[in-house]
């Protein structure tokens, strides 16, 4: 880790920049005079009934909102309320727009190509918001959907939320039991899905797993298929399995009732890698706040902006995405392997799209840096001005990487926060700097702070990443969980009156943040707390390393720390590559972060979204059962962990 300071944007950047131009809309509105983001955030923090206020405002939200106060606090962090007066509908304020420029683009891997206008997508979402009250929807359904990222998930999500249905979704690599898992729970009345999906250069067909599925979901009530087979056929009963594409033929008025701000919106899940996943279900008005705040400040998205992130309709991201349209951007969805046919394919389309925003994941970085693929010399990548990295921590030489390989002058902002408040703790700030290895920012209107064990405030040393301050989309709760028991153990047990986030991080001099990866995953060896990240990121920046995953294994009345890699092809874990990985940690972070062994195995497992689960290798190696295999995108990959010699000796 270093301080050094990789961008800066020039005097023109920052006064155009949206978060400029809000903090001078404050200034005049409060007769202040805040200065650098630092003042902002403090005052934001310190008066968040007027923050929230200006944010309605100044984003121009679609509602009424009510007389009264915009924030009411409360002794009991989570029932704090935002705009208890208002009423809002979540769908109308993202399809404000209805001319005939572009909506959402899809981009698929095999080149295919199709776009929806705003005019489209408004007389698409009221055919099928009117399909959906005939078939019964009422406000607080569910509805769920088995899609791709494609625009019908859009479409469909508009559509059900317009009549006040809680929308959730998975993606079709999903198996069976990882659907029931999250759907059963739930229990949809309309289930969307696709017969087939495309990934990396295949089509899968669905429809005898929808069949699996439908017959263990008896809330069901409906399936709206979306077709993608040319020998498309019914699966069942025509009065249950409906068609999309007759759905959206009609011409129906769009209709928007208007709810309570805390209204449910989205069910979304935990991983469920330690157990069934817990359902999170999240309020409509404080989405749309947070994701306004979150696109046009932090991430500066402006009108005509095209914006994209690589997800999957099972990664909060996607929930991310699609509230672009709030902000009048266009959308750009890719449905692939983001690897194929070759690894520059999402900056071929960037190039080909004009994509101003550009949001993938940490690991997908590194990845793309190992495959030596330098989009800065065969990309135009001109239209450019962001790029977000989440999922995990962004490592300093994948921050090289995005500077020496893929464009130079741009925002490179890695942002944190997580399913469990569909938005960031930590975020961009596109009139600041960036520096190597950091997170910009705090979110405006979010104290974000690093205690310690004892709740006393760190700067500049390891800690407990945590809110002081309650936030618009803090959960209405976990789906039954009726005293709010497992909801408090999630969150506000560690630390008494704050939002305990699980991750460890630090804060640096600039007003960033380090995160070190997740405080459940923490090693602690000799006493010793340690980030997983704080051991990957020297480790996967050897060229021999595809990938590491570290866990702490019980031995000898202490825990030792296990370093299991995947190695590029052609390479071998021999003595001398030990020698240099051992040499690598003990100089770049301490000898306490120096593995006990080092060990290679063909494949690390990883949830749907991507992410490296250390807790069930954990699991494995202690003994115990993996509570949730389906979550696993590669379950398979456990087995390699299971039963190795080199774990029962010194």
């Amino acid at each position: 880790m270093t301080n050094e300071k990789m961008w800066e944007p020039g005097a023109d950047r920052i006064s155009e920049s949206s978060i400029s131009k809000f903090r001078a809309y404050v200034n005049e509105r409060f007769g202040l005079d805040l200065g650098e983001y630092a003042s902002l955030h403090r005052w934001s923090v310190e008066h968040l009934s007027e923050f929230w206020e200006c944010i309605w405002d100044y984003c121009g939200v679609i509602g009424e909102r009510g007389s009264g106060p915009a924030y009411v606090p409360n002794d009991t962090f989570y029932k704090a309320r935002f705009f208890p007066e208002a009423r809002l509908n979540f769908a109308e304020n993202l399809l404000r727009r209805g001319d005939d420029a572009e909506a959402i683009v899809l981009c698929r891997e095999d080149g295919f190509r199709a776009a929806l206008s705003y005019a489209d997508l408004r007389r698409q979402v009221g055919a099928l918001s009117h399909a959906l009250r005939t078939l019964g929807v009422q406000p607080e359904d569910r509805v769920a959907a088995y899609v791709p990222n494609v625009p019908e998930a859009v479409v469909g999500m508009l559509a059900a939320t317009s009549l006040g249905a809680v929308w959730s979704s998975c993606s079709p690599d999903f198996g069976v039991g990882g659907a029931i898992d999250r759907f059963e729970q739930i229990e949809p009345k309309v289930l969307f899905a696709v017969e087939s999906y495309f990934f990396k250069g295949k089509s899968f067909d669905l429809r005898e797993r929808l069949a699996e599925i439908r017959q263990q979901l008896p809330s069901v009530e409906h399936v709206v298929l979306i077709p993608c087979l040319e020998d498309s056929v019914s699966l069942a009963d025509g009065d249950v399995w409906l068609d999309y594409v007759e759905l959206v033929r009609g011409e129906h008025p769009l209709e928007f009732q208007r709810f309570p701000f805390d209204h449910p919106l989205y069910i979304l899940f935990s991983s469920g890698t330690t157990g069934k996943p817990k359902c999170i279900v999240h309020r409509a008005g404080g989405v749309l706040l947070m994701h306004l705040r979150e696109h046009r400040l932090h991430s500066d998205v402006r009108e005509g902006d095209r914006l994209f992130f690589f997800t999957t309709c099972g990664w909060m991201m996607w929930n991310w995405l699609v509230s672009g349209l709030a902000s009048n951007a266009t959308l750009i969805l890719y449905d692939g392997s983001p690897m194929d046919p070759s690894p520059d394919v999402l900056f071929r389309m960037a190039e080909e799209e004009r994509i101003t925003i550009f949001g993938t994941s940490a690991k997908y970085l590194s990845a793309l840096d190992k495959t030596g693929c330098r989009p800065i010399e065969n990309c135009d990548l001109g239209a450019m001005r962001s790029v977000l990295s989440t999922g995990s921590p962004l490592s300093p030489d994948s921050f090289d990487f995005v500077y020496g390989g893929i464009k130079r002058d741009v925002c490179l902002s890695s942002i944190s926060g997580g399913t469990d408040l569909v938005g960031c703790l930590i975020a961009g700030n596109p009139a600041g700097a960036v520096y190597r290895g950091e997170c910009q920012a705090p979110t405006l209107g979010m104290d974000i702070a690093v205690y310690d064990d004892s709740g006393n405030r760190l700067e500049g040393e390891m800690g407990e990443l945590v809110c002081t301050t309650p936030f618009p989309s803090v959960p209405l709760g976990f789906w039954r969980d009726p005293d709010d028991a497992k909801f408090r153990a999630a969150y506000f047990e560690r630390f008494p009156g704050v939002w305990h986030h699980g991750d460890l991080a630090s804060l640096t001099e600039h007003g960033g943040f380090v995160i070190y990866g997740r405080s459940d995953a923490v090693l602690n060896a000799g006493g010793v707390r340690i980030g997983t990240s704080e051991i990957y990121r020297p480790v996967e920046a050897m060229p021999e390393i595809a990938e590491a995953l570290a866990v702490g294994q019980l031995w000898e009345d202490d825990t030792r720390i296990l370093l299991f890699v995947t190695l590029q092809a052609g390479c071998t874990l021999d003595d001398e590559l030990v020698g240099a990985i051992r040499t690598r940690l003990r100089k770049e972070a301490s000898p306490r972060h120096v593995p006990a062994k080092i060990i290679q195995v063909p494949e690390l497992p990883r949830t749907k979204s991507g992410k490296i689960v250390e807790l069930a290798v954990r699991d494995v190696i202690e003994g115990r059962p993996v509570k949730n295999l389906d979550a696993l995108a590669n379950p398979e990959a456990l087995d390699y962990f299971s039963d190795l010699a080199e774990l029962k000796t010194e």
